[in-house]
């Protein structure tokens, strides 16, 4: 590899690499930069067979963006990691309420994970649409619990929760919503693997698809 290639030069061929060794798939020319997306961040080619996007998934979550609905993510790892130039183009706040003191409190009261509370406060506004988990099954688990009991209905959900205990679980629980007839537009995985980071480059890529459409 030569030391001087630049940033998009090193994307490219990056990009090129994965679609190399992935080869042919069955993902729809709108589902493949998300996908390809997830696997350039995290170097694991087991996205290219575990994402799962529901019912015109990428086309919904396009239109979420564009229409300027707030964020709110389940970390402030998978906040940084969304590109604050790609949010300013289109009006969106995108906020992450897990180090709110009064998130804290609560959660110590009540005995719950922050993550719970912090998907309460952030579904409270009506102004956020996009969910965002990259971390926490709990805060997917809430956020199931919300739309099933207190009729909320997000813009969309990137589910993306990784880990050993929940993470698997909590993801097959949001894909029951694709039999449900809920029509939440969501996007994750199947199994273990997540992660804040590949939550913040499935928003990107999102992004960069809205920016082209």
């Amino acid at each position: 590899m030569s030391v001087h290639l630049g940033p998009e030069e090193i994307e490219a061929e990056s990009f090129r690499m994965i679609e190399a060794e992935v080869g042919p798939h069955p993902w729809s020319p709108a589902e493949w930069p998300v996908v390809r997306r997830a696997i350039h961040t995290s170097a694991d080619f087991e996205y290219a067979r575990s994402m799962f996007f529901s019912a015109d998934a990428v086309a919904r979550g396009v239109a979420a963006l564009r229409a300027g609905r707030g964020i709110v993510t389940d970390t402030t790892m998978a906040l940084t990691g969304i590109s604050r130039e790609r949010l300013t183009r289109y009006g969106i706040s995108a906020s992450c309420f897990v180090a709110d003191p009064d998130v804290a409190r609560e959660a110590r009261q009540q005995g719950v994970t922050r993550s719970i509370l912090a998907m309460r406060k952030g579904a409270a506004d009506p102004g956020n649409g996009i969910f965002v988990v990259g971390n926490a099954p709990t805060g997917l688990f809430e956020l199931l619990r919300l739309i099933k009991e207190e009729g909320l209905r997000p813009d969309f959900i990137i589910g993306l929760p990784v880990g050993f205990v929940g993470a698997a679980e909590s993801k097959e629980a949001l894909l029951a919503l694709e039999s449900s007839g809920s029509q939440v537009p969501f996007i994750t995985n199947r199994g273990r693997k997540g992660g804040s980071n590949v939550a913040a480059a499935v928003v990107n890529a999102l992004l960069l698809l809205a920016a082209e459409r």
